[in-house]
């Protein structure tokens, strides 16, 4: 029989090599939310102080900002998302992988159930929305791709992050972009349920959503390696203790205690990374081969210049 590991043992399995107190930055790439749970609960109950950390988790005031802050080593690690390394990279940036926190895609095509869009066909003729130009709008096309149609049978319409209210007010008939533990939870609770299209079910490949980059030149840091253990020993914990740790995670944070929060740590739990610091090397050249193929970026680099696992 397997078991339970206890908080206190979590704690003893933290790793101890690194210095006691060392600074240590993360930016983050959003506001505080279920999707950063490990990286919470770990600063909250103590897990990287015992490692000998002192981690400072820092939500940006400009999204798009984080990796170009790293980067320019400014911060010592960013919340980044893999299709965006991929473009950052292509641009000349001197960022890499080192960790993922998210190993699976969070983003969909969303639709609501009341819509009478039931398969991916239907979408010809109506009008989709989006967020973020460029890569969006090429994972949508090549959804459509797989039912015989191309971004030329939808109107495209940005919407500048609305995704929900654009829906529930019939401004548009899908929205490409949506988060699954997010989005599809709020229109439920407002009374619209939805329907999802999963992107890696229908023509793109299987991609890593939530990663954390480093400056090139500093993959060799020995804090990050201690940061990965702690935050692989807090994942273990919230899979182990769901309640417990959300109980953590509403204390750190109360302004975000409320059902929609609730539904998303639940949701957004089997997509974290066991793992956090393996990296799929194939995955990560598949994924790099269609935004090559899709014109996001010029070149597919050899993955060692982009992405590593650190001993």
């Amino acid at each position: 029989m397997f078991r339970i590991l206890t908080l206190a043992a979590m704690l003893m399995l933290a790793p101890v090599q690194a210095y006691s107190a060392e600074k240590l930055t993360v930016l983050l790439d959003w506001f505080v939310n279920p999707d950063h749970a490990p990286m919470i609960v770990a600063k909250e109950l103590g897990m990287f102080d015992a490692a000998g950390l002192d981690v400072e988790l820092i939500p940006p005031a400009d999204p798009s900002a984080p990796p170009r802050l790293v980067a320019a080593g400014q911060a010592d690690l960013a919340i980044s998302y893999q299709p965006q390394l991929h473009v950052q990279v292509d641009e000349g940036l001197p960022l890499t992988r080192i960790g993922t926190l998210a190993e699976t895609p969070l983003n969909a095509l969303v639709v609501l159930q009341a819509s009478g869009i039931n398969k991916l066909e239907d979408l010809k003729g109506k009008t989709v929305g989006f967020s973020v130009g460029g890569f969006e709008d090429a994972v949508l096309g090549a959804m459509l791709q797989t039912v015989g149609l191309s971004l030329s049978d939808v109107t495209l319409v940005n919407i500048n992050f609305a995704l929900s209210p654009s829906l529930i007010t019939g401004k548009v008939d899908a929205v490409i972009g949506a988060f699954r533990n997010f989005e599809l939870n709020q229109l439920d609770i407002e009374g619209h349920p939805g329907k999802a299209f999963y992107p890696e079910e229908n023509g793109v490949p299987v991609y890593d959503e939530l990663i954390l980059v480093s400056k090139n030149d500093r993959t060799d840091d020995p804090r990050f390696r201690t940061f990965l253990d702690v935050v692989e020993n807090a994942t273990l914990y919230i899979t182990n203790h769901p309640e417990e740790a959300l109980d953590v995670f509403f204390k750190a944070h109360p302004d975000l205690n409320n059902e929609l929060n609730k539904r998303a740590w639940f949701d957004t739990l089997p997509r974290l990374a066991k793992r956090p610091a393996a990296l799929d090397t194939r995955r990560y050249e598949r994924f790099a081969e269609f935004m090559r193929a899709s014109g996001l970026t010029k070149n597919a680099p050899a993955i060692e210049t982009y992405a590593v696992e650190i001993k």
